[in-house]
């Protein structure tokens, strides 16, 4: 194997089948094909784990669990080789999982808020009940 100015490695395979030579010629030549490999190519995230937790802890419209399939899909085609399918796959799977995030942190947002503001209102509620009281019995 030898590696090229690119980052290849580009390595030398035998062809299936026999090359007769030219009549007359004795023997058969081999023929040899090189192939190129990119040493340099990571396989791709599946992103298990951020998919488990929005599975878990997040799941807004069931994104969680789709993110989660998707995730074990691209685990699979990488396993078995195929690194275009495995990389489309975790790449949805990168991409619910963002949209369950956002949506699950804006929904608690919107929680916290509205916790605080009915305990502002609540207590602003009960001063002025105990005000009113207060002075309409000192007034009769």
């Amino acid at each position: 194997m030898a590696m090229n100015p690119a980052g290849h490695l580009a390595e030398a395979v035998p062809m299936q089948g026999r090359y007769d030579g030219l009549p007359g010629q004795p023997g058969a030549a081999t023929v040899v094909q090189y192939t190129t490999v990119n040493i340099n190519s990571e396989p791709p995230k599946d992103h298990i784990i951020w998919s488990l937790c929005c599975f878990v802890y997040s799941n807004p419209c069931c994104l969680g669990l789709a993110a989660l399939i998707f995730s074990i899909k691209a685990r699979d085609r990488k396993v078995v080789g195929d690194l275009e399918g495995a990389r489309h796959y975790a790449s949805t799977a990168r991409c619910l999982n963002i949209w369950s995030t956002v949506l699950a942190s804006i929904m608690i947002l919107i929680s916290f808020i509205v916790i605080i503001v009915v305990s502002v209102q609540a207590h602003n509620a009960v001063r002025t009940y105990h005000s009113y009281n207060y002075n309409s019995r000192w007034n009769n």
